[in-house]
């Protein structure tokens, strides 16, 4: 199946859209950083090949989408808020969210919070904010891996470093973390970067940091009922393993599937396994439409 482009707009912003199938069962895939709805481009066919319309949207802030210019206006509340509006938008009558690294975040907060309904949640290499807030509290190695966050709260030199040499930094974040390089060819990594050297880009993108830096990892945890999948790369040099553990008094319905030498970005590293999990799980759990 074909992958189009379109714009619609939801919560009173206009997002840029990558879909592919049709109908009121929606697929939505959320992206993360620095990344755009390009990273979907393997998933979005096979999706919809188990019937769901499939749906990558440029978050706010990225590419083709709406760019807010305020920090506060990156909250999760509205960022939450934005994946009711497109499944809205979207007139959706059954909804999967698929997610990775910032998206992951949200896709959680939306089934903590119970938004709308779903019938089913996809996590990629991104834990629970529960277990995240756990790990952080005890362990030095991961709150070295996430050094960044806090290099992120600085005002405008974060911005300075990642624009310099065209984006050069947003390009080796793939290719340095990556396991297989050749996932990540210079049309790739030069679509982030382009994206990135947008005007206001960088600092929307980090402002999804410094707007949540001190309340992501306290949002309240009622056990999630939603059937849920994590798809987890072992090499993720960002995010330990430990993070895949103590899902069990979180989530009613939690299955994991770790890919051994597959980087942080897993879905765009190892499609055809992600696709494959994804595609047996939706089986499972009576979601293959």
């Amino acid at each position: 199946m074909s992958i189009t482009s379109r714009h619609i707009s939801a919560n009173g912003l206009d997002f840029a859209i990558d879909e592919c199938g049709s109908g009121d069962a929606v697929a939505l895939c959320l992206h993360g950083f620095p990344e755009s709805r390009h990273s979907w481009r393997h998933q979005l066919p096979a999706l919809a090949a188990q019937g769901w319309h499939a749906v990558a949207p440029d978050l706010r802030g990225y590419g083709q989408s709406s760019r807010p210019p305020h920090e506060a206006d990156y909250k999760l509340d509205h960022l939450v808020a934005d994946v009711a509006g497109l499944f809205d938008a979207l007139g959706a009558r059954r909804r999967l969210l698929v997610a990775h690294d910032w998206g992951a975040l949200i896709a959680w907060v939306f089934a903590l919070r119970r938004v709308m309904p779903l019938d089913g949640l996809v996590i990629m290499n991104v834990p629970h904010p529960k277990v995240f807030a756990d790990v952080l509290a005890h362990s030095w190695p991961q709150r070295r891996k996430s050094w960044y966050v806090s290099f992120f709260q600085i005002p405008w030199l974060p911005e300075a470093l990642l624009r310099a040499g065209n984006a050069r930094a947003i390009g080796r974040a793939f290719t340095g973390m990556a396991v297989d390089k050749s996932a990540f060819p210079p049309e790739v990594t030069d679509h982030y970067r382009a994206n990135a050297m947008q005007p206001g880009a960088l600092t929307a993108m980090i402002n999804y940091y410094r707007a949540n830096f001190r309340d992501v990892l306290a949002e309240p945890a009622p056990r999630i009922e939603v059937p849920t999948l994590m798809l987890w790369g072992e090499a993720d040099t960002a995010l330990g393993l430990e993070l895949t553990e103590g899902y069990a008094p979180l989530v009613r319905d939690f299955e994991l599937v770790r890919f051994p030498g597959v980087s942080h970005w897993v879905q765009q590293e190892a499609p055809g396994p992600v696709n494959a999990a994804m595609a047996a799980w939706l089986e499972r759990k009576g979601l293959r439409l």
